[in-house]
Order: C-alpha cells, then sequence, then structure tokens
C-alpha cells in the first residue's frame, strides 16, 4: 500500500501569539501550509520559522481560503486548522495511527473544545468534519459558516482539537464588528424579512439561551454567563447592522421613484 501523507492547512489572520503552538501540535505532518490574510504582525514570519508554506490571499470568505489551501496541498490527506486551535496529544497520535494503517475511511468527525477567557468551557463539545482523503474532498461552500462537500465513509474520532478563542474582549469585540459585517450582508443578500423592533429581543434572548441553557454555559460559572451575554451581543450587531442596512436600501428606492 502506498505509504499516505498529510498536508495541514491552516488559517490565520494576526495570530503571531497563537501561530506557533498550532503549528507544533502537527509538527508530525508531512506539508504544513498557511493560509494567511493578510496579516500584519509576525504571523507569516513564525510560520515560515516553523516549516510552513505561507500563502497570502485576500479573500474573504472562509470556503475560498480552505479551498486555496486544498488547490495547493500535495498530500493523499488533509487536515484543517484554525490558527488559534491544536490538537491534542490523544488526537495526534490518533491521526498517526490511521496515517500508518491499512484501513480506508474518506473522512474524519473531529470533536473540538473551546476555551473562552481562558477557561475550559465544558461541556460545549462541536464536532465537524476537518480532515480528509484529499480525493473525497470536493471543496467548501459558505462564505462564514462553511461547510465541506465530500463522500464516503465517516469515522469519530475521540480526541480533541483544543480551540483557544476568545482570549480577550478588545480582539472579541473588533472580530465581531469586523464579521457582523459580512453577516448582516450575507442576510441583507438573501432577502432577510425586515428588521422590526420585536426581532431584535428575539434574537438576543434566542443567542443567550442556546448559549447559556441548551449549550450548558451555566457550567463555566461567571465566564460561561459572559460568554453567553456576549453571543447575545454579538447577534444584535450583526441584526442592527442588518437594519441599517435595510434603512439605507429603502431610502434609495424611494429616491428612485
Amino acid at each position: 500500500m502506498k505509504k499516505r501523507s498529510l498536508s495541514v492547512i491552516v488559517l490565520a489572520k494576526n495570530e503571531e501569539s497563537m501561530i506557533a503552538d498550532c503549528l507544533d501540535s502537527v509538527a508530525f505532518a508531512d506539508e504544513l501550509i498557511v493560509i494567511d490574510n493578510l496579516s500584519t504582525d509576525d504571523t507569516v514570519s513564525l510560520a515560515r520559522k516553523h516549516g510552513a508554506k505561507v500563502i497570502t490571499t485576500n479573500a474573504e470568505s472562509f470556503a475560498t481560503r480552505r479551498e486555496i489551501g486544498l488547490s495547493k496541498a500535495s498530500g493523499s490527506y488533509v487536515l484543517y486548522l484554525d490558527a488559534d486551535e491544536r490538537l491534542s496529544e490523544e488526537l495526534g497520535s490518533e491521526i498517526k495511527d490511521f496515517l500508518s494503517g491499512t484501513k480506508d475511511i474518506d473522512a474524519f468527525i473531529l470533536k473540538r473544545q473551546n476555551y473562552y477567557l481562558g477557561k475550559n468551557l465544558w461541556p460545549k463539545i462541536e464536532e465537524f468534519a476537518r480532515f480528509f482523503k484529499k480525493s473525497s474532498l470536493k471543496g467548501w461552500r459558505g462564505d462564514l459558516h462553511e461547510t465541506p462537500i465530500y463522500s464516503g465513509s465517516e469515522e469519530v474520532l475521540a480526541g480533541m482539537i483544543l480551540h483557544y478563542t476568545h482570549r480577550n474582549f478588545s480582539s472579541m469585540i473588533e472580530k465581531t464588528n469586523h464579521w457582523s459585517d459580512v453577516e448582516a450582508q450575507l442576510r441583507l443578500s438573501a432577502s432577510h424579512p425586515a428588521m422590526h423592533w420585536w426581532r431584535f429581543p428575539r434574537v438576543m434572548s434566542g443567542a443567550f439561551f442556546d448559549s447559556y441553557i441548551r449549550q450548558q454555559g451555566f457550567r463555566a460559572g461567571k465566564v460561561g454567563l459572559m460568554e453567553s451575554i456576549f453571543q447575545s451581543f454579538s447577534i444584535f450587531i450583526t441584526y442592527a447592522k442588518l437594519w441599517e442596512l435595510q434603512s439605507r436600501k429603502t431610502a434609495r428606492s424611494k429616491d428612485t421613484q
């Protein structure tokens, strides 16, 4: 059987404090590729010092960035990470064992544990496909909440991706301000219903309930409460920007009549 090779594709932007640990966790890979979205800090130089090939792009779409990485990968298998993620030792061992074995799997569902302001947000575990046989992965769709398009067999691995998200409030607010622009524009393009006043408390309370109750954020104490409030705040900003875009569109329509 031909030896399986692994390309790891990392998406990054201004992650100089995270990129080294991310790449170190996958140092066993045959190829490291960083898709950099115009970083202005030392992300690129640090990535190269850790043996990664860096591809620079100005594409806002996460799906486009992931597809760029796929097109550059030479491995028979591809693994996707974000720069603020890294593999646990258990997950790294599982992946290495698979690559050295003979079992044929097209896609692996990986679990992710989120760390918010440095605290483990147990039991909020996410699952998604991130590790693929390259020939089985057809591409990605979705500008912001991207989804892989693949076919074939699946298997769930036990180990975790460790996700060090939202490390301080300043970066959280900065990211929310940026991505809420994208989210609002996507909703406008999809002809979202007009934003009446009652929609705001509905979406905000829904976001808080999902984070604090359904995903059991309350188990994380104060940090879980803050994260859930921030989720409510983030959805408010998105829909407020949508209301703003809708109002401008209505005003332009009236001006042309």
